[in-house]
């Protein structure tokens, strides 16, 4: 079958995250730029090194509060979200609600046609499927292109979080779980029209996320 990966990166210096998105693109239809991992400082260097590869990047600037690195004040959060907007990345990542509560960065990523993913993270659990279908239509008003993760407990949870896709018409949906119980949820949503997975070049950056070489060898039998 036809599948896509993005490989997450998560390095600590625009040299290293230039060098680590090299060898990723190399194997990978596209890469994830964890850019709350760098030094806000070190943003927009970040930004200049990489410009050309921006075009196959999912770029996110994760807070503490969702999981992320970033420390920051959510001002100059903003700010640098608002950089990397500029450089058109293939997708910017951007939590629900954060642009639930900010109408000024929805307006200025409308004005500048962005490609935004709206995300949605439950770090604890995986919610009733009344309240995901709830949470997938409020995400819908912000951009086609959603991504829901949840943390599963048990094997029912990520069957849950799957069944999503059975509304998901007209929709980009990237819907799995995190966890022991919810991985196989990370290829089995590639199955159900994710239009790709999540990925490590190594060691993983997420619960339960495969190398990009374990995906390679389960779907083709060769890394």
């Amino acid at each position: 079958m036809a599948y896509k990966t993005c490989v997450s990166i998560a390095e600590k210096t625009p040299k290293k995250l230039k060098q680590t998105l090299a060898k990723a693109l190399k194997k990978s239809d596209y890469a994830e730029i964890r850019f709350d991992f760098l030094n806000p400082n070190a943003v927009p260097e970040a930004l200049h090194l990489i410009r050309k590869d921006l075009g196959r990047c999912v770029s996110t600037l994760r807070p503490i509060r969702e999981g992320g690195k970033f420390s920051g004040n959510e001002k100059n959060r903003i700010s640098i979200i608002k950089l990397i907007a500029e450089y058109d990345p293939f997708l910017l990542d951007i939590e629900y609600n954060t642009l639930r509560k900010n109408r000024n960065l929805q307006r200025y990523l409308k004005n500048t046609d962005t490609s935004l993913l709206v995300s949605w993270h439950n770090f604890k659990q995986t919610p009733t499927v009344t309240v995901l279908k709830k949470k997938l239509l409020e995400m819908k008003k912000f951009s086609n292109n959603i991504k829901i993760v949840t943390m599963a407990r048990s094997v029912n949870d990520g069957s849950r979080i799957l069944s999503l896709y059975n509304n998901s018409k007209n929709v980009k949906l990237i819907a799995f779980s995190m966890g022991n119980f919810g991985k196989m949820s990370r290829l089995l949503c590639l199955l159900l029209g994710s239009p790709y997975t999540y990925v490590s070049l190594g060691k993983p950056i997420a619960p339960g996320q495969f190398s990009l070489d374990e995906v390679k060898s389960i779907f083709t039998g060769r890394k």
